[in-house]
């Protein structure tokens, strides 16, 4: 898949999304800001109350899409035969789409009224999503390779000494702006005790501050804009290569406790789900089949 492609691809997903939840909006705006007292009243009750045609059809579609998510990812994760079959990325971002927009039909499905046993599946479905966007933002702090492998320490330090004789070749960028560059630690301007996102936090800004300071540098020796863009591309490479790298051991640390925080809500949401759907077929409740 070529980055065109991935960029098509990913864009699909968040066209797909934003699109379903303006669509939900849009049509049902007047009966989810109807008061539960008066909904009875409301015309579009009887189909999106969560057991009409759409109420219900909404917490079947987004069951099966959080089922579907999470079954191909640990397939793909997990199973040997499927190992070869595109990217772990790539399956990651499918993951990811279907997480997200299944439980936000799930969540039209309620018509945003829950309570009991149900509550507590959805509300475990609630820490699991945002769980999920967290370990996405870890995810992608740990450097890896392009089919997704965690990169060693030595791997990324033998990188990071490419981008330095990169930037060294750069010739339309001042030698005291390279040696800056290539010499940079962060760690310099934290304090001993500075958390990670502390670390994080000033990072960026640390980060902004000295690509301006290129920028600037670049505009005064009028550098056309290409390879302004690929200078200025090349040092935010480096500059975060060289953050992660300091944070390599912790993030990776943060992955693993990660993972015992997001699973237990993801079984209890799954098992509860499973609970409800089982009660829902015992009651006789059927869709539009």
């Amino acid at each position: 898949m070529t980055k065109t492609q991935h960029n098509l691809y990913v864009g699909v997903f968040i066209l797909a999304g934003v699109a379903s939840f303006v669509l939900l909006i849009y049509n049902g705006f007047d009966y989810y800001t109807t008061s539960l007292e008066e909904r009875f009243f409301n015309p579009s009750h009887t189909s999106l109350k969560p057991s009409g045609s759409v109420g219900h059809g909404l917490g079947i579609i987004g069951s099966l899409m959080m089922l579907i998510g999470v079954g191909v990812y640990i397939a793909r994760k997990r199973i040997r035969q499927f190992g070869r079959i595109g990217l772990l990325k790539h399956w990651l971002e499918f993951h990811i789409f279907l997480c997200s927009v299944g439980p936000m039909f799930v969540l039209f499905h309620t018509a945003f009224k829950f309570g009991g046993i149900v509550a507590v599946s959805f509300w475990s479905m609630i820490a699991v999503v945002l769980s999920g966007v967290i370990g996405r933002y870890i995810y992608i702090q740990i450097p890896r390779s392009i089919s997704g492998k965690e990169l060693s320490l030595n791997e990324l330090r033998l990188i990071d000494e490419e981008m330095a004789e990169k930037l060294e070749g750069e010739k339309a960028l001042s030698q005291d702006l390279k040696d800056e560059i290539n010499n940079f630690d962060f760690k310099n301007y934290m304090k001993s005790d500075s958390g990670i996102f502390t670390f994080l936090l000033k990072g960026y800004w640390i980060t902004s501050k000295i690509l301006y300071k290129v920028n600037k540098n670049l505009t005064y020796n009028k550098v056309s804009k290409q390879n302004k863009r690929t200078i200025l591309k090349l040092t935010k490479t480096k500059l975060t290569l060289n953050r992660r790298i300091k944070l390599l051991r912790s993030m990776q640390s943060i992955f693993r406790y990660w993972h015992i925080f997001h699973l237990p809500f993801a079984i209890i949401m799954l098992i509860i789900m499973l609970v409800h759907v089982g009660v829902t077929l015992a009651f006789g409740y059927k869709w539009i089949f």
